[in-house]
């Protein structure tokens, strides 16, 4: 009998029974489509061998007027600026006090320092300086570092970990310590019962949000908003205020204080430049400016034009603001088409410059399509893809809602306690756009689904990423990936850190995972062999590879019926000099299995032909 190809439609399909989805892909890790064919996805390499400290929730990348290459970090503790093979720690600073003893305890490296008015919580990062005396043997080169505070016993001490133990039991010296902006946890989770969320939230003798588990208090992870003014940054923490870095100040500049932002909302979930009209806009943030308790996460408001300082609404400027109805809370805003979309809970709005005296005009777009979180959403050359509570979505002149393979896989693979965190990412190379998220038995991001928008096709991976910031100033995408369980801090030194840390690195370079192997497979759901009216059986396959370095693992699975069991034939080592494979396999329906997990290992898959003739009747 001639050669049969045995044809496999592209995409992911998870909507249906391995049976149901004959002819299809079902799952696949670290593949994607191309040209409608399977292959291994591009490696990734450390942009340096330094980690940041804590979960990267944002990365901007731009150069400045000389062209000089920038990326910023924005983590649950610091901000980093990365430059020219370098990193800085710009963390901005709320603060500095006066610390009037350390309290030590002989064999011990636990120190508690008194400051009446510190601010800190626990987590926070304190820079010690001008220490007037060694104490407890514990020498002032010592205590003269940066440190994480371990524990706040109260409004006027915490403690610390000196780099060596004391050798005495006593008090004394002073010293100035400078306070970082407070830290924030490395995931998002909800908090419940006694300490969860803020105190003095609500009335004495009510009911307090937090103790129960359907009024959960969300604990975020330190998302941060960055966007250029100019060859300059604007920063915003989430819930927090702004803070505004010029890149002349160098690498080792902390972030202008808020303050310095005059005027400015000091409470808001998140900021953007509005584009060529130059204006700051905050959403969900203050009705009035500076008091935190006026915070509505509905309220947006804006700068005057060509200012960061211009706050307050005149006759003779284009500072505003304007609270949207549709919705509980502003979620994200993207750029996109002239204008800007604003992404309610609920529902999407278009906010466009218009001029004095209105400045900007508002529209709502579409209903029942909110975006999921603070970075569920993206434009790639003026159309905007999101992720919706349950389904995708797109606009390109109008809502519409995605077709997706994936789609119930996904949404009940999500953990809802942690969609706040949900990344979405864009890698035009590939035409892409890519959701990461944690899955249901993960705090941390660890899965992702991603859509092809050129040719409409979905898959799924484990790669796992917290931020992404695609090809542009540099040659590859730069991502971040958080390692709860490394505290080892590389670029600069801190005592006591506890905290997670994240390497940045190159996307689609070469195809190992950072130097080791990448495992990647791709597994087919039944495909009928004869419309699955008879037996077959097939003696030998011809294996069809493109782009093929190592070896190729492919594995054959047949069944007579859909309620059986498959017998497993292989895996069969595809080398680039294998030319066929002798094979006993007898199924009414087949099932392939592509996959390789050495290092150097590349492929794409194109089309197997097998060498089959009927055996055994109709029923039989």
């Amino acid at each position: 009998m001639p050669l049969t190809k045995l044809q496999v439609a592209p995409g992911i399909d998870k909507q249906n029974t391995e049976y149901g989805a004959e002819g299809r892909w079902v799952d696949a890790d670290n593949v994607r489509f191309r040209f409608g064919q399977p292959e291994k996805i591009g490696g990734w390499a450390k942009v340096t061998s330094d980690a940041l400290l804590g979960a990267t929730r944002a990365i901007l990348t731009w150069s400045d007027l000389s062209g000089v290459n920038y990326a910023m970090y924005g983590t649950n503790k610091k901000i980093y600026a990365y430059s020219e093979g370098s990193y800085g720690d710009i963390t901005p600073t709320r603060g500095t006090g006066s610390i009037t003893q350390f309290e030590t305890t002989n064999a011990s490296t636990t120190v508690i320092v008194t400051d009446a008015s510190h601010g800190a919580l626990v987590g926070d990062h304190v820079t010690i300086s001008s220490v007037s005396a060694a104490v407890g043997g514990i020498t002032q080169a010592n205590l003269q570092n940066e440190f994480e505070v371990q524990t706040v016993p109260s409004s006027s001490t915490y403690t610390i970990v000196s780099p060596a133990a004391a050798t005495s039991s006593t008090t004394g010296a002073t010293a100035t310590a400078t306070y970082q902006i407070n830290s924030d946890q490395p995931i998002s989770i909800y908090g419940y019962g006694w300490g969860a969320g803020v105190w003095n939230a609500s009335t004495w003798g009510t009911t307090r949000k937090g103790l129960t588990g359907a009024e959960g208090v969300l604990l975020g992870s330190g998302k941060w908003a960055f966007d250029n003014w100019g060859e300059d940054v604007v920063a915003l923490k989430f819930d927090g205020g702004l803070y505004y870095w010029d890149t002349s100040a160098g690498l080792s500049s902390n972030l202008a204080a808020t303050t310095n932002v005059s005027a400015a909302p000091t409470k808001s979930r998140f900021m953007m430049v509005s584009g060529d009209d130059r204006h700051l806009i905050c959403f969900g943030t203050e009705t009035t400016i500076g008091t935190t308790s006026t915070q509505d996460n509905m309220f947006i408001r804006w700068s005057d034009q060509e200012t960061v300082n211009t706050w307050t609404p005149t006759s003779t400027n284009t500072a505003g603001s304007q609270r949207l109805t549709a919705g509980n809370q502003i979620n994200t805003a993207i750029r996109s088409r002239g204008a800007i979309l604003v992404y309610t809970d609920t529902a999407l709005y278009q906010m466009q410059f218009i001029g004095p005296p209105f400045t900007f005009g508002f529209k709502q777009l579409g209903s029942n399509c909110g975006a999921v979180g603070i970075n569920s959403a993206i434009d790639i050359s003026g159309i905007t893809f999101w992720m919706g509570t349950d389904s995708f979505f797109m606009f390109d002149g109008a809502v519409k809602k995605l077709p997706c393979t994936v789609q119930d896989y996904v949404f009940h693979d999500i953990n809802p306690n942690a969609i706040q965190d949900i990344y979405c990412a864009a890698n035009t190379d590939f035409n892409e756009v890519i959701w990461f998220y944690p899955s249901s038995d993960s705090l941390q991001i660890d899965r992702h689904v991603t859509y092809n928008y050129a040719e409409q096709l979905w898959y799924i991976g484990s790669l796992a990423r917290s931020s992404w910031a695609d090809r542009d100033v540099y040659s590859n995408p730069y991502a971040a990936e958080f390692d709860s369980d490394d505290t080892t801090d590389t670029i600069t030194t801190i005592y006591g850190n506890k905290e997670g840390r994240t390497f940045v690195y190159a996307q689609e370079k070469g195809v190992n995972a950072s130097g080791s192997a990448m495992t990647a497979y791709i597994e087919s759901g039944d495909i009928d062999i004869a419309d699955g009216d008879q037996f077959m059986s097939i003696s030998r396959f011809i294996p069809d590879f493109k782009n093929q370095k190592g070896t190729v693992d492919l594995t054959v699975k047949a069944r007579p019926y859909p309620a059986t069991s498959q017998t497993s034939h292989g895996p069969y080592a595809i080398t680039t000099s294998t030319t066929k494979q002798d094979t006993r396999i007898r199924g009414r329906q087949l099932a392939l299995r592509v996959s390789s997990d050495a290092v150097d290992d590349n492929w794409r898959y194109g089309t197997l032909r097998f060498d089959g003739k009927p055996d055994g009747l109709r029923g039989g």
